[in-house]
């Protein structure tokens, strides 16, 4: 539609349209491109973001563990976040699949980060028990937060286990592994927010406020734009919204 002037006008749907669509896109807007690499994945969209955040987290806590003496218990935050760091990577590359093909390697490339992931936490963990001895536990908010998070860990590892590999032997057959997958999926995601609010508890301990100096602020940035990169890409349909 033209002006008077002959300057094209927009129609003013269009103009609302665009002015109401969020900063960060539509959720699951960005999907893999037919013969696009699945490593794309990590940078598409939204990605960036979460890939910014989940980076400034990493940082914040290797360059404030490795500037202090070494000692055992460094292990468990570098542990810790390092699998949390996985746990972005293996959301980001299966995300925006479409195809049947790209969601088979993006699932089997999920896995595969997911179980090295897993076995960081149980590290992480074991670590802090170690180090622990015969020292009280459960002391803190994120002492309590932090088991809870590690059974959910092992639980969300275990299903995503059977009802991707083994949906017949346990489940009794194929369909009720895919019923499942839209409840791993929210899991998943809950259980990522869960983390990082874990490890922003970790900023009010005693050792951090007096040893390693991490700031709250930081951490909290670094979740919201985590949280924000992931949820942005998240397909409704997938969690049966």
């Amino acid at each position: 539609m033209a002006s008077a002037t002959g300057i094209p006008q927009e129609h003013p749907q269009t103009i609302t349209a665009r002015e109401d669509e969020p900063l960060l896109g539509s959720p699951g807007d960005v999907v893999q491109e037919d013969q696009q690499p699945i490593f794309y994945n990590l940078v598409t969209g939204t990605a960036s973001v979460a890939q910014f955040g989940i980076w400034l987290l990493v940082i914040l806590v290797w360059s404030n563990v490795l500037s202090h003496p070494w000692m055992l218990f460094s292990a468990h935050p570098l542990l810790n976040s390092t699998a949390i760091l996985l746990q972005v990577q293996a959301a980001l590359v299966l995300q925006p699949t479409v195809t049947p093909q790209q969601k088979l390697l993006g699932t089997r490339i999920h896995h595969g980060i997911q179980a090295v992931s897993t076995l960081g936490f149980i590290s992480a963990f074991i670590v802090i028990e170690v180090n622990k001895g015969d020292h009280a536990r459960l002391t803190s908010a994120h002492g309590i937060m932090g088991l809870v998070t590690y059974i959910l860990i092992i639980l969300q590892a275990t299903g995503g286990l059977v009802q991707y590999f083994f949906p017949t032997q346990v489940l009794g057959n194929v369909a009720r592994g895919k019923a499942m997958y839209k409840y791993h999926r929210m899991v998943g995601y809950t259980l990522m927010m869960l983390e990082l609010a874990t490890v922003a508890a970790a900023t009010q301990t005693t050792f951090n406020l007096s040893v390693l100096a991490i700031p709250l602020w930081a951490v909290l940035l670094a979740a919201v734009l985590v949280i924000a990169g992931l949820g942005a890409r998240a397909k409704k349909q997938k969690l049966g919204l």
